[in-house]
């Protein structure tokens, strides 16, 4: 069995595969998702591939403040992916709800919903940030701690 999830970590840490989710986002921080997945930038580089399914997919990538609308979907997405499992906020909006946190839809960043792994502010984020925090997630895989939150 330890064999087992050595090989599972191995797998995870070599090449993850991403799911992007947008919670409601003015699409800036998607273009720039995006952006990250050009080959200007090459996120494969480091062995990450987009998924399109969450069964499949081993980190959610977050984009926009979470609504009314979106929050059951996100949880879905988040229950339908297999452990491990690792989430990463991209944006003010998903880490805190941004310029739009105190609207009657918004219920605030994504981690009023699901745990976020690492957090990425700022509005847009570089793609340059997306592949430091894609980097710092990859290096604390191995050594990932109930709690743990990082900040790219």
């Amino acid at each position: 069995m330890r064999m087992i999830k050595k090989a599972i970590t191995w797998g995870t840490v070599k090449s993850p595969w991403i799911i992007h989710f947008n919670a409601g986002a003015c699409n800036g921080c998607d273009i720039e998702v995006l952006d990250a997945l050009t080959p200007r930038y090459d996120l494969e580089r480091v062995g990450i591939l987009k998924q399109g399914s969450p069964r499949h997919a081993d980190v959610l990538i977050c984009t926009g403040a979470v609504t009314l609308q979106t929050r059951d979907r996100l949880i879905q997405i988040y229950d339908q992916m297999s452990h491990p499992k690792f989430v990463i906020a991209i944006g003010t909006c998903a880490c805190t709800g941004g310029i739009f946190d105190d609207c009657y839809c918004v219920t605030g960043g994504i981690d009023s919903v699901i745990p976020v792994d690492v957090y990425i502010p700022g509005c847009a984020v570089r793609p340059e940030s997306i592949l430091r925090a894609v980097d710092t997630l990859i290096a604390g895989l191995q050594e990932k701690k109930g709690g743990e939150h990082h900040e790219a």
